[in-house]
């Protein structure tokens, strides 16, 4: 199996790589692999529940969609945000400025049709932060009173609302963090969250107790290395408060 690292950066949060090799399973097929200190943090083998979360966070919504993505990564899920014709603007953000250079630089599959695609703004920023500040910047140096809202906030950073790729990412998941995030969408609008675990009924509701509407699903792939099908889940809430 030949392995090429096509990227390595020291961060605060570990070593990030990024690596393209082939996978001798299936036919020899090119795999790129994203790895964060000791963890795997995406591999383009899986990405069907990535795919999922922009389908099913846009689905029956109206309109001209204005959305936020929070997680770039190989860039999956805002591949498929753009494939939906109502979508105006996609802005997303990510936390390492090098992984935004991935797909500037073309290193990655989706590069190209994010970087040509103009209704897409790639930007360096702490997602987290932005939830609870104001995800427009620009906007917000004009407005104190943080009026602009979204259309729908999707979500693919950590592995789970209840395993963070960083500890202080937890106050978000609770309800304070999950209110500040729903005053930026739009009544009626939508917040999705990616999970590799299946879901949990628990965390549905209280997603439910927040944004007044949630959903959960099982998205189901199959696992070469397992031989079987793989579960992750993809959380859909609806804002119903004004």
């Amino acid at each position: 199996m030949k392995i090429e690292e096509l990227a390595y950066h020291k961060t605060p949060l570990g070593e990030l790589i990024l690596r393209r090799r082939t996978e001798p399973r299936l036919q020899n097929k090119e795999v790129f692999e994203v790895k964060l200190g000791d963890e795997y943090l995406m591999s383009s083998l899986f990405t069907e529940s990535e795919k999922q979360l922009s389908r099913l966070g846009l689905a029956g919504l109206e309109g001209e969609l204005d959305v936020v993505v929070g997680g770039l990564g190989l860039g999956f899920t805002a591949a498929a945000a753009l494939e939906n014709k109502m979508l105006r603007s996609l802005l997303v953000i990510d936390l390492f400025q090098e992984v935004i250079d991935w797909h500037q630089n073309k290193l990655v599959p989706m590069g190209e049709v994010l970087s040509k695609d103009k209704r897409c703004e790639l930007r360096q920023g702490d997602f987290f932060e932005l939830a609870r500040t104001g995800f427009d910047i620009s906007d917000n140096e004009r407005r104190s009173d943080n009026e602009r809202r979204f259309d729908a906030v999707l979500l693919d950073i950590d592995h789970s609302p209840e395993h963070f790729l960083d500890e202080k990412n937890k106050s978000f998941y609770g309800a304070e963090g999950l209110e500040s995030l729903r005053k930026q969408i739009k009544t009626g609008g939508a917040f999705a969250l990616w999970s590799n675990d299946p879901f949990d009924e628990k965390f549905t509701k209280h997603l439910e107790s927040i944004f007044g509407a949630a959903t959960a699903h099982d998205i189901e792939f199959a696992n070469p290395y397992t031989n079987s099908r793989s579960v992750n889940s993809v959380y859909v809430s609806t804002n119903r408060l004004i």
